[in-house]
């Protein structure tokens, strides 16, 4: 089986809200790696925004801005792939765009060569375009390296009807459809993100990241989220 997962920047940070909380990295990695161990090809994309996120001034333009998310998101992988290593994983990270000797740039067959020897291969820098958040390349890799599902790491446990935290009566879904994730809007994803995954029949499953052992459970145990399904 080969996933792609997808964690946000926010949720590796912790409390502190900035930079990364080294406790929670830890216990993403050793999640992972007991699923590497299990058999199970692992790509990551992870979001920016504990560093960075979107435009805080109107002095900056926009595609500045995203590029400067891009950059948050290879320092992401750079510091998360160092804490999967101490935890005896091997990985690479590939990027759209040259980053001198941090990483390598990104192919298909580059990412099935590393997953073939076992290693857990990070997905960085976004689709090294400007106006998409990291949902859309979560996907688009996803589609890229044949994976057969994604994995959505929140802080929330599931798709409701509506904000849950807004609305006390927002229904949660064991199960839904991407057409219907569209036709009502969600947003669990962006609408980019949504797209590609139904027009390439990618499933999404998304879980509560904090819940105790959760990337585990969620292949191989019981799943507390919501699977989006094709």
């Amino acid at each position: 089986m080969r996933i792609l997962l997808k964690l946000s920047g926010e949720a590796l940070a912790g409390e502190k809200k900035t930079g990364f909380d080294e406790e929670t990295v830890l216990m993403v990695a050793r999640q992972v790696k007991e699923i590497v161990d299990r058999g199970t090809e692992v790509g990551i994309v992870i979001g920016g925004g504990n560093f960075w996120r979107g435009r805080t001034s109107e002095n900056i333009d926009r595609t500045k801005a995203d590029q400067i998310g891009m950059l948050a998101t290879v320092m992401n992988c750079i510091y998360v792939s160092e804490i999967f290593r101490s935890v005896g994983l091997e990985t690479n990270i590939l990027t759209p765009f040259e980053v001198g000797s941090f990483t390598k740039l990104f192919s298909k067959d580059r990412a099935n060569k590393y997953f073939k020897r076992g290693q857990v291969v990070f997905f960085a820098g976004g689709t090294g375009h400007p106006y998409f958040s990291t949902d859309t390349p979560s996907v688009l890799r996803a589609i890229e390296i044949d994976a057969d599902v994604v994995l959505l790491a929140k802080s929330i446990d599931g798709v409701y009807s509506d904000d849950p935290k807004k609305n006390p009566n927002a229904v949660k879904y064991d199960e839904i459809s991407i057409n219907d994730v569209i036709a009502q809007n969600l947003q669990v994803v962006d609408m980019t993100a949504s797209i590609l995954a139904r027009d390439n029949k990618v499933p999404m499953w998304i879980f509560p990241l904090f819940e105790e052992n959760s990337i585990v459970n969620t292949l191989y145990g019981d799943f507390h989220g919501t699977k989006i399904t094709v």
